[in-house]
């Protein structure tokens, strides 16, 4: 049945086609999010290079999203408009997720390569992941209100919400669940193997299930595109007074959200099991304690396990309640027990049940997070722009990472704790910043006219 827009009505079976891609490019985001913590710091990365690493994320997503987007709300192709994106991203960051776990085996083929050769391979690495991801995300995004009818954008969302969580938890707990069952631990190499696979093979599926309108326009229709990015911002800005609203609360709410995943696996080795700086020990002095970073590791990938879990559990509900109660109480409650759940890891720091069942509370602002915030945005995209709007609001989840990166990291490497020889690190302080910033974006949210 087509509605006014002359778009068919998703059934289940078309929101789970839709949503696969997105379940293989969490995927690969995910094994990025837990395991670059451990491969750079092998390599000799501090905590403040670490996050200047991770600078990866925010300055492609500023500068590719919008890019992309625009890009693609202007491609002619019989492949459509965004498929052409979301599968040429997820081929090529497929090959970096095979290569970056073997920065330092690649910067040995050189010779007498310098110590930091394999780390700025890996960083290399990481830069066209991120790139790569955003590539195929932004288009991505894009795609819900070219194909699905407006009354089931929200449900559009929480479908994606859902292959958000499920694919973050099949990447999660692969590596515990064989270590626990079968006594295996498979490999950091093994598991970025496992990640550029499922992110090929799951967005090529949604690329051969999903179709897209004609994209083959007439000169006439060309020529009424848009121009340039300051005009889209332009226009952007002034789609209503609520977009700009939308637009800070994603500011503080992405600042919050970066503080746990770039340093929750550091937090896990370093605060909750108590490894020391690596990077300061001599290589005997190392090798005592690998085996303690794998256990922390793992512990890792179990927490994000269970906050995916959460997250893919309600995903789907929370689509349902804000179509009930509307997007912005829904979105305000999440916020807050992610406030509670930071919190709880802060303060009780080296208790791993606690800081488990915070990771837990905090899947419930996941969800909402992956969903309630484009679902408002929505309302307010003109027909023809979708890719340009998504690329621009990007700017607001990628550019709060820069300061995650930069200001919290250097924070965080200038809180340095002695214990005899051994150096270590008050990663807890991530959480209480990123309380504050979830806070300051549930009393934004309050303010927001639905």
């Amino acid at each position: 049945m087509e509605n006014n827009e002359g778009l068919k009505k998703f059934t289940t079976v078309n929101f789970l086609n839709f949503a696969l891609g997105f379940l293989g490019l969490q995927f690969a985001w995910q094994m990025r999010i837990i395991l670059s913590a451990p491969v750079t710091e092998n390599l000799g990365a501090s905590p403040l290079i670490y996050g200047l690493i991770w600078l990866a994320g925010p300055f492609t997503g500023m500068v590719v999203q919008p890019l992309i987007g625009a890009l693609s709300d202007n491609t002619k192709s019989r492949f459509g408009r965004r498929r052409p994106y979301l599968l040429g991203g997820a081929i090529i960051a497929s090959l970096a997720l095979w290569l970056f776990p073997n920065s330092g085996n690649i910067a040995g083929l050189f010779g007498n390569a310098p110590a930091w050769a394999g780390l700025l391979i890996a960083a290399i690495m990481i830069w066209v992941i991120d790139a790569c991801i955003n590539i195929a995300q932004g288009p991505y995004r894009a795609l819900i209100p070219d194909v699905v009818p407006q009354e089931q954008h929200s449900l559009a969302n929480s479908y994606i919400s859902l292959a958000i969580g499920l694919g973050s938890v099949i990447a999660a707990a692969t590596a515990p669940v064989l270590k626990l069952l079968f006594h295996y631990q498979m490999s950091i190499q093994a598991q970025f193997v496992m990640a550029a696979l499922a992110f090929t093979l799951a967005m090529t599926w949604t690329c051969l299930t999903i179709k897209e309108k004609s994209t083959l326009k007439s000169n006439n229709e060309e020529n009424t595109q848009k121009g340039s990015f300051w005009e889209d911002l332009a226009e952007f800005f002034a789609l209503s007074p609520e977009v700009g609203k939308i637009c800070v609360m994603q500011f503080f709410t992405w600042i919050g959200m970066m503080c746990m995943m770039i340093f929750f696996t550091n937090f896990a080795i370093h605060t909750v099991f108590a490894v020391p700086d690596l990077t300061k020990l001599a290589a005997d002095l190392q090798s005592e304690f690998l085996p303690t970073q794998t256990t922390a590791t793992n512990y890792s990938s179990i927490c994000f396990a269970i906050f995916n879990l959460i997250c893919f559990l309600i995903a789907v509900p929370i689509g349902i309640l804000a179509g009930k109660f509307g997007n912005k109480k829904v979105h305000i409650i999440s916020l807050l027990s992610m406030v509670i759940a930071y919190l709880m890891m802060g303060i009780f720091k080296t208790s791993p049940i606690i800081v488990a069942t915070g990771m837990a509370l905090s899947g419930i602002g996941w969800a909402s997070v992956c969903a309630l915030p484009f679902a408002m945005l929505s309302k307010y995209i003109k027909p023809g722009t979708e890719g340009s709007v998504m690329g621009i609001f990007n700017i607001f989840i990628a550019g709060p990472q820069v300061f995650v990166c930069t200001l919290v990291a250097g924070i965080i490497n200038n809180s340095v704790i002695k214990n005899g020889e051994y150096l270590n690190y008050h990663y807890e302080y991530s959480f209480f910043i990123g309380a504050a910033c979830l806070l300051t974006a549930a009393i934004i949210t309050k303010m927001i006219k639905e």
